[in-house]
């Protein structure tokens, strides 16, 4: 039930046989890459290949999302929904462990031929239901990086977020956290003209979801409604700008953007877009209103009991 590629661990307890989900054959593209190339080769691979699968698994600026974070060296990390392993290896690095647990197998090969001189991670593949039901132990930091708005394609609940938070919670050690990163469905992107990032049409996020199932965001006030009621009594928000997964820069409600500073807002990379307006300026408006946690692109958030 164990395989090991290098030091990793595949741990295949609750694999199922079949992987419900993937890229395609870019997937296949990616896994020939880290078996064959170092990581500091994978720059020159994204610019070459000019696929936005390629920069989305790939580069190093995935990690700006908690490479910042304090993670000790004692301390031990489950990261829900891991896949191809983009934050896994900033994660083992400074950690004592890393658990991993992911729905892929081929994205659980990838990630781990990707750190495979690494001795600190084991990676469940398998959906989280059947995996958590395993796990024998708690942890320090619990990561759900782009996890949360899939709740519904994979927890079977009334209410998935809100049992996916609980389940999350319940595998902390005291004083643990629990870390969130996901966009905001009122981010200013999405007003200028950007496509929703998990559908790909226009408005869709900020229109309530009218059209979708399968998968959901949130604003501030909703995401603090959610943590409530899953059980959490401290949340802690940061706004990666211009969003979580290619942050430059992580802002605080204790450090917020000063008019100005938030240039950088072309970064649509994976569909066409629209341009309703000037983002730059607008993002002035609301900055300069109070109101910018609440048009961030994308939230960061840690959560305690």
């Amino acid at each position: 039930m164990t395989e090991k590629i290098g030091n990793v661990k595949l741990n295949m307890c609750c694999y199922k046989g079949e992987d419900l989900y993937c890229d395609g054959d870019i997937e296949n593209d990616i896994l020939e890459i880290v078996k064959n190339h170092k990581s500091s080769e994978y720059n020159s691979i994204i610019s070459k290949g000019k696929r936005w699968e390629l920069m989305y698994h790939l580069s190093e600026y995935r990690e700006n999302i908690l490479n910042w974070y304090p993670v000790d060296s004692d301390k031990t990390v489950l990261e829900i929904g891991s896949g191809c392993g983009a934050v896994t290896g900033t994660l083992a690095e400074r950690a004592r462990k890393v658990t991993c647990a992911e729905l892929s197998k081929k994205r659980s090969t990838i990630n781990a031929f990707r750190h495979s001189e690494l001795d600190n991670i084991e990676i469940y593949v398998g959906n989280f239901q059947d995996i958590e039901k395993v796990l024998d132990e708690k942890y320090d930091i619990v990561t759900l990086i782009g996890v949360l708005e899939y709740a519904s394609s994979y927890i079977a609940s009334d209410k998935p977020d809100i049992q996916l938070l609980k389940t999350a919670g319940g595998l902390l050690n005291e004083d643990g956290s629990v870390l969130i990163a996901i966009e905001n469905k009122m981010g200013m992107k999405y007003w200028a003209g950007c496509k929703e990032d998990h559908v790909g049409r226009y408005y869709e996020s900020i229109e309530g979801y009218s059209n979708t199932n399968s998968v959901m965001t949130y604003g501030k006030t909703e995401l603090e409604e959610i943590f409530a009621e899953a059980g959490f009594s401290h949340s802690r928000f940061y706004y990666p700008y211009p969003d979580y997964k290619f942050a430059e820069r992580i802002y605080s409600d204790s450090y917020l953007p000063k008019a100005g500073e938030l240039g950088n807002n072309m970064r649509n990379f994976d569909n066409d877009r629209i341009i309703t307006f000037d983002e730059s300026k607008a993002f002035d408006t609301v900055i300069k209103n109070g109101l910018f946690p609440y048009y961030s692109n994308s939230f960061f958030v840690e959560l305690k009991r």
